[in-house]
């Protein structure tokens, strides 16, 4: 609480300008500047924080974006601290609606950068070389933060809602979760998790932005550790199946399936044991048509004296 205290996250903007809608986060107003209830602002932060660390680790990766000179250098700087992907220059609209054309021109840009390291733009003229350079420093100025961004993000932390009300829109559009702070112009109802506060100060938004950054982080770790925990499992079943089968032909398993394999195939096939009892029968009925006892007849005949 001293800390957003310290930091004015309770000033709000001029009672002018406010939205109706962010009167349940209002304490009171002083010298027409709206004062906002910090109890209700570290609730929101400390939830919204645990929001970012659950989407981190469960759903993917959350874009940072904040464009307003003030906020630059905070999303810049926490949002490569988490490992998190960023948007601090202008806003390109169909960042997110047309993201399949924006991720060509990242990758125009590593190509780019690629050539560049590889010394291939010596062999062009310096007045081509001049123009690739400025071309991939513009590059460089909207896509820097986004190069690793290969999908779209599972959720957008936004810095001042009205200034990036078209980041908003295509958020919404596509479904896409937002975490914002809402200062006293703001519209709640269009933000997942929101955290009432000053997004206008500098210390404001660091601090925010610093918290935000770290429950992106954590939950980055733990989905992380997950990943290894799974590969380390299936590398452990891989290798139990392949000491199963080396056992199946090699080892005390084959032996036993050899031992019981060697009376099976000692008993007649069905087919024979058929053919012989038909037989069997065949020869008892002839015998017994004729009246002779096989057996009588053997005992009867004389022996050759």
């Amino acid at each position: 609480m001293k800390s957003l205290l310290e930091a004015g996250v309770h000033f709000g903007h001029q009672t002018r300008r406010w939205d109706p809608r962010m009167r349940p986060f209002i304490f009171t107003q002083r010298n027409g500047i709206h004062i906002i209830d910090l109890q209700k602002s570290l609730r929101h932060l400390e939830a919204a924080a645990a929001a970012a660390q659950a989407i981190a680790r469960e759903r993917g990766d959350i874009l940072f974006v904040g464009t307003k000179k003030q906020a630059q250098e905070a999303i810049a700087a926490e949002a490569t601290r988490c490992g998190m992907p960023y948007v601090n220059q202008r806003w390109l609209g169909g960042t997110l609606t047309n993201f399949s054309t924006i991720r060509r021109r990242v990758e125009y840009m590593i190509e780019l950068e690629t050539q560049q390291e590889e010394g291939r733009w010596e062999a062009h003229s310096k007045k081509i070389a001049l123009k690739l350079e400025e071309q991939l420093a513009r590059l460089r100025k909207y896509f820097s933060g986004i190069r690793d961004m290969k999908s779209l993000p599972a959720a957008i932390f936004v810095i001042d809602m009205p200034k990036e009300d078209i980041c908003v829109a295509e958020a919404v559009k596509l479904n896409i979760s937002l975490i914002s702070i809402i200062d006293s112009d703001c519209n709640p109802d269009v933000i997942d998790h929101y955290i009432p506060g000053n997004d206008d100060a500098i210390r404001s938004i660091r601090l925010i932005t610093s918290r935000i950054a770290d429950g992106a982080f954590e939950g980055l770790q733990e989905r992380r550790t997950l990943q290894l925990e799974q590969e380390a499992a299936a590398d452990e079943l891989s290798e139990f199946q392949e000491t199963y089968e080396q056992e199946l032909t090699t080892g005390p398993v084959a032996e036993i399936e050899t031992e019981i394999q060697e009376p099976v195939n000692q008993i007649k096939p069905a087919t024979e044991i058929v053919t012989e009892s038909t037989s069997t029968i065949e020869q008892e009925t002839e015998d017994a048509s004729t009246g002779e006892n096989p057996e009588e007849l053997s005992e009867a005949t004389p022996t050759a004296s």
